[in-house]
């Protein structure tokens, strides 16, 4: 592993977990009122197509990073959805 890829393992790694703390909320109080399906949907459909350019440049930083942050991002709208019923 290069030093590039480090760096864009370090980078992918706090795009990533910066999700953590508003899904951790939403589980918490199950309050989803101020939080945009919208902007949130779109986000994991970006990140999704990251995913695939990263297979197709077969770049592991950018599909490890890109595939954890899309499951996390699933969750998040997942969350939107079934708390917003409520």
């Amino acid at each position: 592993m290069n030093y590039l890829d480090i760096i864009g393992l370090f980078a992918g790694t706090c795009v990533t977990i910066s999700t953590i703390p508003q899904i951790l909320k939403v589980w918490k109080t199950k309050k989803v009122k101020e939080i945009s399906l919208k902007m949130f949907s779109i986000l994991t459909f970006g990140i999704a197509i990251w995913v695939v350019y990263g297979i197709l440049k077969k770049d592991l930083p950018i599909i490890i990073t890109n595939s954890v942050s899309l499951c996390l991002n699933i969750i998040m709208v997942y969350f939107i959805i079934y708390y917003e019923k409520e």
